[in-house]
């Protein structure tokens, strides 16, 4: 450790002790303790009297500005509950911003570790973990503070890091704009505030509505989800379609597009700008003929094209032709610095996806695999894949065999049972009341990659 970082943590301990917002609660076999750091984030901490000895840092996903923030040390009530069972220690705080807060999280997230240290010792074992934008802030502390943890658990998580989410985030509604509504002086980047990112939603969403009810409007929808590899199973509650029902699988894409517009596409973006001090994400020299021959779903979207009779070459062509978006470098930078990742792991990391993921596709865990590849530390992680659909839908069985072999890792210096049956088994002994559904799975390349092992690719 640093000598700044061990004057950080020291003046946050010294300042969190001297703070009248903690409160202790002990009940006959949990101690519960939550408080306030001197960021102004919450925290919270649950200790079974049976500690086994290892701490759990749990990282929450995304919280939009103006939502509550709490603090969160699990992701669901029912994990929570086994895992104290179990006699695993949980710990986490809220973060004191909300939105794209990693640099509020990652320190945050050590402050309570340094507290949890302080007031029940030190930890066996303490392992990271988090889903969603909690996955990317776990593997931002697996990467800038190895030696605070022992491993990392990463699930359905923003792996791939911020520029490539914003990057990849830009192209279908780059699409949509382009295709669907070319007259609409949408912003789709700089956006002023609230208000405009409202609008620019609506517009596009409604663009989308129109489109959906035509065969060549069908058509292009299919083309922007495949821009972001939106999966044709991406909600549980919808029907699984068949390899060649390519109507289904589109109207199984279509509502998750509008999702993805009438959310992260720009309120979101918004809110990251704002921290980024302007537009982070670009689409010059990208083609758009070549991502769509990566895409997991190229094959739906020129059978759609067919049965409208319409020209996929040329709707390409004219996306290739359109003005393009260039980024603000100081706020590319910002991005780039804060939010990508280097690939360098110096301690086991696993990450769990489910492959039927709209928000956060599976394929981020190709662009993860990239820069760890490139950084020498493929030894050091392991992916697994859950035959599910939606974002972080993963049984409680899932995840506490996720982290049991993790902890195998930990404990032999080796991997071990980290192919779907031996996971399907490790989940089904940890809780058999709840689903096991791990297969083996590669997902295909993520269409726009950035990382720090490849500081050149997309300038």
């Amino acid at each position: 450790m640093t000598r700044p970082r061990t004057a950080l943590v020291a003046a946050l301990l010294l300042a969190a002790t001297v703070l009248p917002t903690s409160a202790v609660a002990s009940a006959a076999d949990t101690t519960h303790v939550d408080g306030q750091l001197p960021s102004g984030a919450a925290y919270m901490m649950d200790v079974p009297a049976d500690w086994n000895g290892t701490v759990l840092l749990f990282s929450h996903g995304y919280r939009p500005g103006g939502a509550p923030n709490p603090a969160q040390n699990a992701p669901n009530d029912a994990t929570k509950a086994l895992l104290l069972d179990k006699g695993y220690a949980l710990v986490g705080s809220s973060y004191a911003t909300t939105g794209w807060a990693v640099t509020d999280a990652v320190p945050d997230q050590l402050a309570t570790l340094a507290l949890f240290k302080e007031r029940f010792g030190q930890a066996r074992s303490t392992i990271a973990w988090g889903q969603s934008y909690g996955g990317l802030v776990t593997t931002a502390i697996a990467e800038r503070a190895p030696q605070r943890i022992d491993g990392s658990l990463a699930m359905c998580g923003l792996v791939h890091g911020g520029v490539a989410n914003w990057n990849n985030t830009l192209d279908p509604v780059f699409a949509v704009k382009t295709l669907l509504a070319p007259g609409s002086g949408v912003p789709l980047v700089n956006i002023p505030d609230q208000a405009a990112a409202t609008t620019a939603a609506n517009t596009l969403a409604a663009a989308v509505d129109s489109a959906q009810t035509t065969p060549q409007g069908r058509a292009r929808v299919a083309l922007a989800a495949a821009l972001h590899n939106i999966p044709v199973w991406n909600d549980p509650s919808q029907t699984r379609p068949a390899a060649t029902d390519w109507d289904a699988q589109q109207a199984n894409q279509y509502s998750a597009l509008k999702g993805l517009i009438q959310i992260p596409a720009f309120s979101r973006r918004l809110e990251a700008e704002t921290r980024a001090g302007g537009n982070m994400s670009w689409n010059t020299g990208v083609d758009y003929a070549k991502l769509l021959g990566q895409s997991s779903v190229r094959k739906e979207v020129t059978e759609l094209y067919k049965k409208a009779g319409l020209s996929l070459r040329k709707d390409l062509a004219t996306l290739n032709k359109a003005p393009r978006i260039g980024a603000d470098p100081s706020a590319a930078a910002w991005m780039s610095r804060t939010s990508a990742f280097t690939g360098k792991l110096t301690k086991p990391q696993l990450d769990i996806h489910t492959t039927g993921d709209a928000l956060v596709p599976v394929q981020t865990e190709s662009a993860l695999n990239r820069a760890v590849t490139a950084a020498g530390s493929a030894p050091l992680l392991r992916q697994a894949y859950i035959d599910n659909a939606g974002h972080c839908t993963f049984s409680p069985a899932e995840q506490l065999g996720a982290l049991h072999t993790l902890e195998d890792r930990l404990a032999t210096g080796s991997w071990h049972g980290t192919d779907p049956d031996s996971l399907n088994a490790s989940a089904t002994k940890a809780d058999p009341t709840t689903p096991a559904r791990y297969v083996a799975y590669r997902p295909t390349p993520y269409l726009r990659p950035y990382d720090l092992a490849h500081p050149t690719d997309g300038r």
